[in-house]
């Protein structure tokens, strides 16, 4: 049987004022488009140059992540930082592919 690997993830601008929640099935590839795309204003995390990795958590099937993506969406900014901070108290970049 095939392995499958969805994420669901959180990256920020460079001052960390902007949190953006998004899923992919391939996280190094999507956060490559979102550091392309940083300043265009046609996209969220464009427009607020988000494209800091800060969280991510894996899934093997696409209904969960997507059902994570909408809960992590729907929580307030203290409560992100709380998930991120679980994993990753300092809030470091986690830009591993620079």
């Amino acid at each position: 049987m095939k392995s499958h690997n969805y994420f669901v993830y959180i990256i920020t601008n460079p001052g960390k004022t902007v949190l953006y929640t998004g899923v992919t099935n391939d996280l190094y590839n999507r956060i490559n488009q979102h550091k392309a795309n940083r300043g265009k204003p046609d996209t969220f995390a464009g427009r607020y140059f988000c494209y800091k990795l800060l969280y991510f958590g894996r899934y093997t099937y696409v209904q969960h992540a997507i059902e994570r993506e909408k809960e992590i969406k729907l929580m307030s900014r203290k409560d992100k930082l709380q998930l991120i901070k679980a994993e990753n108290p300092a809030l470091l970049f986690l830009d591993v592919w620079e």
